[in-house]
């Protein structure tokens, strides 16, 4: 089971690396980075509302300590210290609510700037990454392009292999064919196989047909031959003949007296 469980992992490893485009990847890693720095900007202005309210809030206490103040003074001139003592009691509560206020609103501000300046970081980095990731996603597609022409001049693309293989085929199949052909021939040649059509003969019965054809020619030259000596007797013989009868007419006494 461990052993499947390897190659079930390792097979599943290698097509998420064939699945896998890496400008792909950067692009959802910078999606996440601008996530990110949109929550730190919405906490940066959440920040900013609360110290923006403890402000308000500090600005009423304190104008409401003044008044108290100014009213305690008026019941002293008046000679009311009982209302004098009750205004200065009640600024003294208000003053211990914008003590903490004051506290509070230092420790946002303090908040504030922290996540400020971690917003002002991020967005540098954000910058930053999205400026290489273009660069790396650039570099990629070009990479890819100059490596999809080099496979196709090569041949060892995955569509140009399949190319090949075929004409290799091909080519296989038309050695086949032209090799059982040759064998075919020569069996035909040979005897060993039978024409059917009766357009192929054996080696013997080829021998003879070239003998005879061979001897049907030399009868016929000799034939002619023939004619030719005979042709050239008998005109010999003609000539021959009329020689003779010229000489014996000379001869004879006869012609002696015609002439």
């Amino acid at each position: 089971m461990k052993r499947m469980g390897m190659i079930f992992r390792a097979k599943a490893n290698k097509a998420l690396d064939r699945a896998e485009d890496p400008r792909e990847t950067l692009d959802y890693s910078y999606q996440k980075q601008l996530e990110l720095l949109q929550k730190v900007r919405r906490g940066v202005a959440d920040v900013a509302t609360s110290r923006k309210r403890l402000e308000l809030q500090l600005n009423q206490l304190r104008g409401q300590s003044d008044k108290l103040e100014d009213q305690g003074k008026k019941a002293l001139a008046l000679g009311r210290e009982d209302l004098a003592r009750e205004a200065l009691t009640r600024r003294a509560g208000l003053q211990q609510q914008v003590t903490d206020l004051e506290t509070q609103h230092r420790t946002l501000q303090g908040e504030e700037e922290k996540l400020t300046l971690a917003a002002q970081r991020l967005q540098a980095k954000v910058d930053a990454f999205r400026t290489r990731k273009e660069t790396i996603k650039a570099t990629y597609s070009a990479a890819q392009a100059q490596t999809r022409i080099g496979e196709a001049f090569s041949g060892i693309s995955e569509e140009m292999g399949d190319v090949g293989m075929a004409i290799q085929r091909a080519e296989d199949r038309t050695q086949e064919l032209q090799a059982r052909s040759g064998a075919i021939d020569e069996l035909l040649a040979s005897g060993a196989l039978d024409d059917v059509t009766g357009t192929s003969k054996d080696n013997l019965s080829a021998e003879l047909d070239r003998v005879s054809g061979d001897a049907g020619v030399e009868l016929e030259l000799e034939r002619m031959k023939a004619e030719l000596s005979g042709g050239s007797a008998e005109r010999q013989a003609l000539e021959g003949g009329a020689g003779g009868a010229d000489r014996a007419a000379q001869q004879d006494p006869r012609f002696d007296k015609q002439q």
